[in-house]
């Protein structure tokens, strides 16, 4: 069944059909893991859109050694890869301005998750593949199940291992197309053990780890879920975009209707057990139909409970606002496509045989859901007064009012009988219950619609002052008369109510779009505290403290001076503000956590991190219990949210640049310094060895002043030369000569090199024999391990021992130099291999704190890396690691191998 659309929805639709027209198509084939067929299958279809006339090029293609992908390749088009120099060697890399040149209709581009080399115009590939969709060229790409950014965690959890290249998944959602490409886990083993995925022996390590079949199913698990929730959403558009009203069982879905009365939070309960049998998705809702009943702050109390309890075990919340609850709840399930709907047990009402309950009104409105019917348990203390309950004694007021009017248009119309005709008398009437609808509400017009037609029989309709009718036709008069007073009454009444909220909304939206300016502007803590203080008390009455983090992220108040003056700050309990930053969820008043509290805590959730806590006190406790004010107070602390990271940003983006101008300035200040102090060093070295060649021959004095003067100048220009290597190193102008070469000669070198330095100490090697080779450049790492060898001989006591060590792991070799000394000052085994720092900061050892800051520059270079620490039995141990690779295989002679 369907209807006519909607125009407004029809009208955006063109418009996003006409904005996808001039974008090109993106399709995906989408795996649980490596090794399932994704660029197999992506291969197998360009090639039969290259037979039907389709200009098809290859712009990344990872076959991974398969010979049967590799066949694929053969007649089509590949498009050479750009060149770009990375650190000392040149990769290849995605040429986009030469795919975006050549324009092919169709281009593959294997791994969307793949980080490009640093240099690129994207970091990203999926980046670089949107820039292709944009200019209108239609993309085929592969993703692995756990590449996508929400799932990479849970797939951290089951595997152990950890990926680090992600795909946001809105470029997933996105895509045009998806292809699951799916495999058994047992054949996906054997294509392992075939080694038609790795070679052998990385195949054989991909079994013992990541490719456990354990792992492979509950990846495929993933893999067959993630598809299946975007069939569900294609779906669901194609219900929308179609006007579909009738409810597709294609899957189990669950729809809750919460109600102001009791036994709404089992209610919610029993869904969530229900949905978490079925493993289905579930809503809640709660329909205002703005009729307060009469204790509506418990009421909203209740529906505020009911709805976090819902939102807090996984269901999808809102809050509608209709006249006609049943309906709405039907067009809800509809649109969402949800097959059940959950309603609380009415209470029977014996006195009103006619009323119909909630489950029997959605059956018959909607026979296509079923509709489950849950006992709520009300307890009869403080179950919600039925609609039809007596007015309470302060509603007594507005039927005394409506009765008032009415006797007023009596008066009026008295002097007018006779003089005009009935029917004008009647329009009179019908103007007061018009100003009784407006003015009092539904059920004062009723009332004024019956008094009104009993005023005029009474008074006006001969025979007069008596009930009795003359002619029979009045009747049809009063009758048409009575019913057009309550249609007029209701619908005036309706609108009124309408207009109130529609006016209520208005104000709340126009305070969160002021609030959104003044927070955009603010620069900082105090201008966002001054906004969210402002914002509180025109729209709820409260005043606001601000809780933001320090850099120990410990709460710190954001004070505003007048307000601290004048003794308006609320005073904030530390604890419970504690306590909502670290849960991320609300609390204080009118929560589940600490709810006698006077004020509530709202976390400052951004989408980073949490950024701290708003803390307010309401005059009146009822402003900020409403389904709608809360949801107000929680947009309007994520726009404070997202300030304060803003601000943080602000603060991260000024103190980077400012140490990237001050590290360039120092670096370029080293340079220059080195520079001219070279000349003048290699001066006084030639001056004080030449005094020993003159005649006479110097005394003895004399030859001691110049042996002193010869040794100082040495150890001044190594330490200029060490400020000359720290300022290239930093500047990137160091070109690493990299070599296969074993890590023991390297270690042999460097020992020779520091005999002198670690003449009083005893030195210990543990180098075994199953080291790999490394391709390093062996003059560098000569001076990393120099540095710390000096390192050592420097800051331990002599005849004490130190050690050089080397380990091969899987995908690096570590290596280590152990000492005796003192250790390392505990805090600062990072900083000390900051430029120009020392262990001790006073001390008599020489030296200007550069060695380990070249260490480590040098080490990273080599896209390793080096840390320290303190050992157990006392002493510091300097680890740095260095990428395995895979070595040259070694041709003996014969041709052996």
């Amino acid at each position: 069944m369907t209807e006519r659309p909607d125009p407004d929805r029809l009208l955006a639709r063109v418009q996003e059909e006409e904005a996808k027209a001039a974008r090109g198509k993106l399709k995906i084939f989408f795996g649980a893991s490596a090794g399932v067929g994704k660029t197999y299958a992506m291969l197998g279809a360009a090639r039969q859109q290259k037979e039907l006339g389709t200009d098809v090029v290859i712009g990344v293609v990872e076959t991974h050694g398969r010979k049967e992908t590799e066949a694929l390749l053969a007649g089509l088009e590949r498009l050479p890869l750009r060149d770009i120099a990375h650190r000392d060697r040149m990769l290849k890399e995605f040429d986009l301005d030469g795919a975006l040149a050549r324009r092919p209709a169709l281009i593959l581009m294997d791994e969307l998750a793949h980080s490009n080399v640093a240099g690129s115009r994207h970091p990203k590939r999926w980046q670089d593949v949107h820039e292709l969709l944009v200019a209108g060229i239609d993309v085929y790409s592969t993703v692995n199940v756990q590449h996508l950014e929400t799932l990479n965690d849970v797939v951290s959890g089951i595997a152990g291992i950890r990926v680090w290249e992600t795909v946001p998944d809105r470029v997933f959602d996105a895509a045009d197309e998806v292809v699951l490409v799916d495999l058994p886990p047992d054949e996906l083993l054997q294509r392992l053990k075939e080694g038609k995925v790795y070679l052998p022996q990385q195949a054989e390590r991909a079994i013992r780890n990541f490719f456990r079949k354990g792992n492979l199913i509950a990846l495929r698990e993933l893999a067959l879920r993630r598809t299946a929730d975007r069939v569900d959403d294609e779906m669901l558009a194609y219900r929308r975009e179609t006007s579909i009203n009738t409810v597709w069982q294609t899957r189990d879905a669950l729809l809750v209707c919460i109600g102001p009365g009791t036994g709404g939070e089992r209610l919610v309960r029993t869904a969530a057990r229900l949905a978490g049998r079925l493993e289905a998705p579930w809503h809640a809702v709660h329909v205002d139909t703005h009729t307060a009943g009469p204790e509506p702050e418990l009421q909203r109390q209740r529906i505020v409970r009911a709805l976090d309890l819902a939102s807090s075990l996984g269901a999808e919340t809102a809050t509608l606002s209709a006249d006609d609850a049943v309906a709405t709840v039907v067009d809800y399930a509809r649109e969402h496509n949800l097959s059940r709907v959950l309603v609380g047990r009415d209470h029977p009402r014996r006195w009103q045989p006619w009323y119909r309950s909630m489950v029997e009104r959605v059956g018959h409105a909607a026979p296509d859901l079923d509709v489950v019917q849950v006992a709520r348990n009300d307890d009869a203390r403080t179950a919600v007064p039925s609609p039809t309950a007596p007015p309470t004694p302060g509603e007594w007021l507005a039927y005394f009012k409506a009765t008032a009017i009415c006797a007023v248009a009596t008066a009026l119309a008295a002097p007018l009988a006779g003089a005009i005709e009935l029917t004008n008398i009647a329009m009179l009437f019908l103007l007061a219950v018009l100003i009784v609808a407006m003015r009092l509400g539904r059920g004062p017009a009723v009332l004024s619609a019956f008094l009104a037609v009993a005023a005029f029989d009474f008074f006006f309709v001969p025979p007069r002052f008596s009930f009795a009718v003359s002619d029979a036709q009045y009747l049809m008069t009063f009758g048409v008369m009575l019913i057009v007073a309550l249609i007029t009454g209701q619908l005036t009444a309706r609108y009124k109510q309408h207009a109130e909220v529609a006016t209520q909304r208005e104000a709340r939206a126009r305070g969160l779009y002021e609030m959104a300016r003044d927070l955009s502007a603010a620069l900082l803590p105090v201008q966002i505290a001054e906004a969210c203080d402002r914002f509180l008390v025109v729209e709820f009455g409260a005043r606001a403290a601000l809780l933001l983090t320090d850099t120990r992220d410990h709460l710190q108040a954001a004070i505003l001076a007048a307000k601290a003056a004048a003794g308006e700050t609320p005073v904030v309990d530390e604890g419970v503000a504690r306590w909502a930053f670290d849960h991320g969820e609300a609390a204080g008043l009118s929560t589940d956590t600490l709810p006698g509290s006077p004020l509530l805590y709202l976390p400052l959730k951004a989408p980073m991190r949490t950024r701290g806590v708003l803390a307010i006190a309401p005059r009146d406790p009822l402003r900020v219990q409403g389904p709608e004010a809360r949801r107000q107070l929680e947009t309007f602390a994520s726009l404070v949210a997202i300030a304060v990271e803003r601000m943080h940003y602000v603060d991260v983006a000024q103190t980077t640049l400012v140490q990237m101008e001050s590290e360039s300035l120092r670096n370029s200040l080293l340079s220059a310094i080195s520079h001219d102090l070279r000349t003048p060093l290699s001066v006084l070295v030639g001056l004080a060895e030449s005094i020993r060649l003159t005649q006479p021959p110097p005394t003895d004095a004399q030859a001691t002043i110049a042996a002193t003067l010869k040794e100082e100048a040495l150890r001044m220009s190594t330490k200029v030369n060490s400020l000359l290597d720290m300022a290239r190193l930093q500047a990137g102008k160091v070109q690493l000569k990299r070599q296969w070469q074993p890590l023991e000669e390297v270690v042999g070198s460097a020992l020779m090199a520091t005999d002198v330095s670690l003449a009083a100490h005893s030195v210990h090697t543990a180098l075994p024999d199953d080291l790999p080779l490394l391709e390093i450049d062996g003059v560098l790492i000569e001076r990393v391990l120099c540095n710390l060898l000096d390192n050592a001989a420097k800051y331990t006591p002599a005849g004490t021992p130190v050690s050089i060590g080397a380990a091969a792991r899987e995908n690096e070799v570590e290596v280590w130099v152990d000492d005796s000394g003192p250790g390392l000052p505990r805090g600062r085994e990072e900083s000390i291999f900051e430029k120009f720092e020392r262990g001790a900061r006073e001390s008599t050892t020489s030296g200007v704190g550069l060695g380990l800051a070249i260490c480590r520059a040098i080490v990273e270079a080599h896209g390793g890396r080096i840390h320290a620490e303190n050992r157990p039995r006392g002493g510091a141990r300097f680890i740095f690691s260095l990428p395995r690779g895979v070595p040259p295989t070694v041709v003996e002679e014969g041709g052996a191998t």
